[in-house]
């Protein structure tokens, strides 16, 4: 169950579509008394996935320019990470554009233990919101 949750979870935070709170959500209705085993699970999972992006970035500053890019999404991420940098990561669990936060970190060639203790404080309450939503379901 954990190792599910983890997947999950790692491969939501990348940039392959994913539906990580919803398993919570079912996981947490079959077991609710492994709350918080679920979201610690799932919080490192998201947390791995979203360092896999930037690597990705961090690897791909030599071949792209981050202000190439025409999508919407893209180009709001951008906005926001120049605007606030390292604090921004903290938005990495938003749909779309907390993918590219997490690829503009690792262009930007931000701090790694920075950047990763933000991501995972930003996940961390998504996931216990999650949980805590789905709890108040069951």
């Amino acid at each position: 169950m954990l190792w599910i949750m983890f997947t999950s979870s790692f491969l939501a935070a990348t940039l392959l579509p994913g539906g990580s709170e919803l398993l919570l959500a079912g996981l947490l209705k079959q077991n609710p008394n492994e709350v918080v085993g679920l979201v610690i699970v799932a919080s490192l999972g998201n947390t791995l996935g979203a360092l896999t992006s930037y690597w990705l970035g961090f690897m791909g500053r030599k071949v792209t320019n981050p202000e190439e890019s025409k999508s919407k999404g893209y180009k709001k991420a951008l906005k926001l990470f120049h605007k606030y940098g390292y604090w921004s990561l903290l938005l990495s669990w938003a749909p779309i554009i907390g993918d590219f936060l997490c690829v503009f970190a690792g262009l930007a060639r931000c701090k790694l233990l920075p950047s990763t203790i933000l991501i995972l404080i930003g996940k961390t309450l998504r996931y216990v919101l999650v949980a805590l939503v789905a709890m108040s379901w069951l």
